[in-house]
């Protein structure tokens, strides 16, 4: 059980790291900085949006609208790092 849990942690960071990835990726689009029209910006950018936002559209449903602002990427990592508390502290010393 021990060894399902540190997998678990790992693609909660492994995830946490593509949050952040997709998040500075679409600044990096809008402020023109990388051309879309690149291959493999694209196919990166296309790879991040694909598995970033199943997690992300629910927190946007939920947020008004603040204009050009999206806090749903923050959001989503304080619930990602809410759940990496509550397994270290909880969950690794029930299993010992």
């Amino acid at each position: 059980m021990r060894a399902i849990l540190d997998v678990l942690m790992v693609v909660l960071d492994l995830y946490t790291w593509l949050v952040i990835a997709s998040a500075i990726i679409s600044w990096l689009v809008a402020f023109n900085v990388v051309n879309t029209r690149n291959d493999v910006v694209r196919a990166i950018w296309n790879f991040l949006y694909q598995i970033t936002e199943p997690a992300l559209r629910p927190i946007r449903s939920i947020l008004p609208n603040l204009g050009g602002i999206d806090v749903s990427p923050i959001i989503l990592l304080l619930i990602i790092f809410f759940l990496q508390r509550v397994i270290v502290l909880y969950v690794y010393p029930a299993v010992i």
